[in-house]
């Protein structure tokens, strides 16, 4: 029997007939609600005119949502090659607009699919989802020219999305606030409950959208330094900064070194990572 993407059956039928179960090892909690993830799909800015590349499909609910928004072209990075049936079962109802790639996103270099803009859509697995946030604030550091990774609208714990977001003198201020808003602008979309996942997980999870933004691009300097010097000060958050890195003349940055990790604005860390190499 031929299917639409609208006609397959439910996510759990399909999860049923292939015999496919969430694997805790890769930190897997699938989503099945159809509004749900129609919404996060929805929230792709330009989705009918964008390229997307998903990860972490699993078994395909919010890839059917991405299809069925209208996106002209999907790729989706799977680790897991038992979810193989499911997702080519999805790419035979699409008209040709899907693409499966089984390996490790961290691996795979999305040069080989010649796009020159695209979006990033994922249920991020909990296991690997800060890495590959990093991973892509980096790629989108180097995108000088505008083109690359044009929004990333992924799913987090949301303890992580509040980092993401976060400034100074917020509580969950720390590096990935400071990489984020260095490079780009992020909001929280919207809360994702616990009880929208199977298996349900112990944490609520939020959207969060993050888009590149090119005034700050153009001055951020080395983002692998930065990138270093706020692993190592709020990698010991509580102790003060002189004591982290020491021999260092504080008084040229306007600091004292007392100062803790967390007192440090993201342009202050990107000024000591291009005088100060840790």
């Amino acid at each position: 029997m031929t299917y639409t993407i609208e006609s397959l059956p439910p996510v759990s039928e399909m999860m049923r007939d292939c015999g496919l179960e969430p694997k805790k090892q890769l930190g897997q909690n699938f989503l099945f609600d159809l509004n749900l993830t129609g919404r996060i799909a929805r929230s792709v800015p330009n989705i009918a005119q964008m390229p997307v590349v998903e990860v972490g499909p699993g078994p395909g609910g919010l890839t059917r949502a991405l299809l069925m928004a209208g996106t002209p072209r999907l790729i989706v990075i799977e680790k897991d090659k038992t979810t193989a049936p499911i997702l080519t079962r999805i790419a035979d109802s699409a008209s040709g607009r899907m693409e499966i790639v089984f390996g490790d996103a961290l691996q795979v270099d999305t040069a080989q699919f010649d796009l020159t803009d695209y979006a990033i859509c994922s249920n991020l697995p909990y296991n690997v989802g800060t890495e590959l946030f990093i991973h892509w604030l980096h790629k989108m550091a180097g995108q000088t020219d505008g083109h690359g990774i044009q929004s990333l609208t992924l799913m987090f714990q949301r303890e992580v999305a509040q980092r993401i977001v976060a400034r100074p003198g917020d509580k969950q201020y720390g590096r990935l606030g400071v990489l984020t808003s260095l490079i780009a602008d992020a909001h929280i979309l919207f809360d994702v409950p616990s009880t929208a996942f199977v298996p349900r997980p112990k944490v609520e999870s939020a959207i969060v959208q993050v888009t590149p933004n090119m005034d700050k691009i153009q001055r951020i300097g080395d983002i692998r330094r930065i990138s270093a010097m706020t692993a190592k000060l709020f990698g010991q958050r509580r102790k003060m900064i002189r004591g982290i890195i020491p021999n260092v003349d504080w008084e040229q940055f306007g600091l004292t070194g007392m100062e803790r990790a967390e007192e440090l604005s993201p342009e202050k860390f990107a000024e000591l990572a291009a005088h100060i190499l840790v």
